[in-house]
C-alpha cells in the first residue's frame, strides 16, 4: 500500500456516530483505515468486519502501529483515558462529542494534548451541514442588522445502551443534544453563553428510563442575544436521524430559518420497516471528516478545538445546575 495514505486508527465504536465517520474515511482515497480498538471485543470485531479492518484488543498495540491520527468513539466518561492514551503517539485526534462528562476530565485531555502536541479536534458535524454554513455567511455579513434573539431544538429518538447510563453518558438527552446547538450558536458569533435557565424531564417520555428525555433552555450570550433550546429524545425510534438541528434568528431587519438536515428525500417503505432518509446532498460528517484529514495534511490547528468542547459541555452542565436549583446559574466559562 503507498506510503502517502494517512494512517488512521478508530478507538472504540461505542458510539454509533463511529459508523459514518469510517464510512467516510473510506469514501478518500487518501486514508488507510488502520485498525479499529474497543474494550468490548464483540462490538469491536463485528465493526472491524463490516469496515474491511484490522481489531486489536488492546488500544497500546494499535498505536504503537504508528498512526497519523486516531478517531475516539467511546462512551462519554471514556473519552479522557483514550484520548490521555492517545496523545503521546499520535499528532491528531478527533473525539466525539460531548468532549467528557466533567470539566475537569476535559481540562484534563485538553491539557494532554497540548504536553504532547497532539492538536485535537471535537466531533461538532453540524458545522459542515450547508444550511448552517450559509447561515453562518449571512450573519458574518451582517445582513439581519442586530441579532436579539435565536430559537433553537435538537429533537431525536431515545438511543438507549449506554446513552441511558449516567456514569457512562454523564447525563440523558440535555447532556446528548444541547452541546451541538451551543456549540453553533458559539461560532456564530464568537459569544459566549453566560446564564442559563432550565427545566429538566427525567422519565417523562420513557417511563423508568431513569435519565432525563426532555430538557428546555433559557440562556444568555455574552453579545446580548437570547436564546431558546427544545432538547429532548422525544421522536419515535423510527426517525431516521439523531437529531433535527432548527434554528431560528430574530433580527432587527427580518428572520432567518435553517434546517440542518433539509437535503434529503423521506421515504416511507414497509420493505424497510420504518421512514428514512435519503440525502440527496452534502454530508455533514463527510465533512468533518475531510476537515479533520485536511488538518493533518496541511498542519494546521483543529477548526473545532478542545476549548470548543469544554465550552459547550460547560452549558450542558450549568442547564442541570439550573434545573436543580430551579433558577437562574451561572455558566463556568461564560
Amino acid at each position: 500500500m503507498s506510503q502517502s495514505l494517512l494512517r488512521i486508527g478508530l478507538l472504540s465504536a461505542a458510539h454509533g456516530h463511529a459508523h459514518s465517520y469510517l464510512n467516510s474515511l473510506r469514501k478518500r482515497g487518501d486514508v488507510e483505515l488502520a485498525g479499529i480498538y474497543d474494550a468490548d471485543a464483540e462490538r469491536g470485531k463485528a465493526t472491524a468486519a463490516r469496515h474491511d479492518a484490522p481489531f486489536f484488543a488492546d488500544a497500546g498495540a494499535l498505536l504503537a502501529t504508528g498512526l497519523d491520527g486516531v478517531i475516539v468513539c467511546a462512551e462519554n466518561a471514556n473519552h479522557r483515558p483514550l484520548v490521555e492514551l492517545a496523545a503521546p503517539h499520535v499528532g491528531a485526534i478527533l473525539c466525539e462529542k460531548p468532549i467528557a462528562t466533567t470539566v475537569a476530565d476535559a481540562q484534563a485531555l485538553i491539557n494532554a494534548c497540548k504536553r504532547h502536541g497532539a492538536r485535537l479536534q471535537i466531533a461538532f458535524p453540524v458545522r459542515f451541514a450547508p444550511a448552517i454554513q450559509w447561515l453562518k455567511q449571512r450573519l458574518d455579513q451582517g445582513e439581519l442588522g442586530q441579532v436579539y434573539a435565536v430559537q433553537t431544538t435538537n429533537h431525536g429518538s431515545m438511543p438507549g445502551r449506554w446513552f441511558v447510563d449516567k456514569a457512562l453518558a454523564g447525563g440523558g438527552a440535555v447532556m446528548d443534544h444541547t452541546v451541538h446547538v451551543i456549540d453553533l450558536l458559539r461560532w456564530f458569533w464568537g459569544a459566549e453563553v453566560t446564564e442559563v435557565y432550565a427545566e429538566v424531564g427525567e422519565s417523562l417520555l420513557h417511563p423508568g428510563l431513569g435519565i432525563d428525555d426532555v430538557g428546555l433552555l433559557s440562556f444568555t450570550l455574552s453579545n446580548g442575544v437570547y436564546g431558546a433550546l427544545d432538547t429532548s429524545w422525544s421522536r419515535p425510534p423510527s426517525y431516521p436521524t439523531w437529531g433535527d438541528v432548527k434554528i431560528e434568528v430574530t433580527a432587527e431587519r427580518g428572520v432567518f430559518y435553517v434546517d440542518a438536515f433539509r437535503q434529503r428525500l423521506t421515504v416511507s417503505s414497509n420493505r424497510a420497516g420504518k421512514t428514512l432518509w435519503h440525502e440527496w446532498g452534502s454530508n455533514m460528517d463527510q465533512g468533518l471528516i475531510d476537515d479533520f484529514i485536511d488538518m493533518i495534511h496541511t498542519g494546521r490547528a483543529p477548526s473545532i478545538t478542545g476549548i470548543d468542547g469544554l465550552r459547550a459541555l460547560e452549558v450542558a452542565l450549568a442547564a442541570y445546575r439550573s434545573a436543580v436549583a430551579g433558577a437562574p446559574v451561572r455558566v463556568d466559562g461564560g
